[in-house]
């Protein structure tokens, strides 16, 4: 005798509402989980956007290397070496600056105690000034021709006001050290994935958003990578042509102040620090044409390179209008800080695929 097989017992009439219920359950239960993750490694977020900033302007050049043929197979030392490239990118710039300061803290020291005990004699220059050389003269003598000793600034610098700025300040670059740190470790880790790790973003942005998304997600990547190479490349631009405007003048350290212009440039509108602070000692030094003609060049380098090189470079390589680019570089590190000059493209991106994709 044969059994008939089992019936399977009819599904209650709520059956389908209790799995729409479940699923929106399990949702929030995901949503919850996650927000609770991101709040416990809030202080890492930032490290790990530096890391993916990095490892999106890199990756062409990881691909790269891993087709060669000597390079197959390994991984982690491409991955080492590429973190330790990036390290010593910014520890050399950071040393060398050290060097140099140390080098000239016996000579600041020096003028330092000058100062105390004879005041600052009025620079020549100002006699030669177009207007209001009886007013600076006048201010200038009585307030710093004598000595300094017993000034208010002289005891000011010992006030509790100042220890503990420079505690605070002692304090934030041991957290930056760390930070720099850890982004190493995250960078080392996210180039050792290599391939892997964007297969799965990619499958992963398909899965949920369909090609649409995965193309979107490869766009961004694209816009943080034209990013990084516009800063990159307009920056040492900048630095080349003000370090030929530093030698015509005649300052010191030509090659080292030109170093520091190219990183600083690296960053909207930060290289008028730099050459600035040049022309106000071509200026104490009474050359004065020569510290007008060095204000003026470089205000013209930064001008052309922030409003018209830079943004033509982004925009190229992310089909981006010109104002985009410009009000996501601008407003996104107003926003982010400076972490933000590279999701402000990202963003803008996003923005004009939407719109496209509304206007078609």
């Amino acid at each position: 005798m044969i059994s008939s097989p089992p019936v399977a017992p009819p599904e209650p009439p709520d059956a389908p509402d209790r799995l729409k219920k479940q699923k929106t359950a399990s949702l929030a239960l995901y949503i919850g989980l996650v927000l609770l993750a991101l709040w416990v490694v809030r202080d890492f977020i930032a490290v790990v956007a530096w890391a993916g900033v990095i490892a999106i302007a890199l990756w062409p050049l990881l691909r790269k290397v891993e087709g060669n043929r000597w390079f197959t197979g390994r991984t982690t030392l491409i991955a080492a070496v590429l973190t330790l490239l990036i390290a010593l990118l910014v520890v050399l710039p950071v040393g060398i600056g050290i060097a140099q300061a140390l080098r000239e803290a016996h000579d600041l020291n020096e003028w330092f105690k000058t100062v105390q005990e004879n005041g600052i004699p009025l620079p020549d220059f100002v006699q030669h000034l177009p207007f209001g050389v009886q007013q600076i003269s006048t201010w200038w003598q009585a307030n710093l021709t004598q000595p300094l000793r017993e000034s208010a600034a002289m005891k000011g610098l010992h006030s509790p006001a100042v220890v503990t700025l420079g505690r605070h300040f002692g304090a934030r670059a041991v957290h930056a050290v760390t930070v720099f740190a850890f982004m190493l470790v995250t960078l080392f880790v996210i180039f050792q994935a290599g391939p892997r790790l964007s297969g799965a973003l990619l499958k992963g942005m398909r899965r949920g958003f369909g090609d649409d998304g995965a193309q979107l997600l490869q766009r961004m990547a694209a816009a943080v990578r034209g990013t990084v190479s516009g800063l990159v490349v307009v920056g040492l631009g900048e630095g080349a042509l003000l370090g030929v405007a530093y030698f015509v003048t005649g300052l010191p350290h030509v090659a080292l102040l030109a170093f520091v212009t190219a990183i600083a440039a690296m960053l909207p509108f930060c290289a008028p620090l730099t050459f600035g602070i040049a022309a106000l000692w071509l200026l104490s030094q009474g050359s004065v044409a020569a510290a007008i003609g060095l204000a003026v060049f470089g205000a013209v380098v930064v001008f052309v390179a922030e409003h018209f090189v830079r943004p033509v470079l982004i925009g190229n390589s992310t089909r981006l209008p010109f104002l985009l680019v410009l009000f996501g570089i601008l407003g996104g590190a107003e926003t982010f800080g400076l972490l933000g000059i590279f999701i402000g493209p990202a963003l803008m991106t996003v923005l004009m695929v939407l719109w496209t994709d509304l206007v078609q």
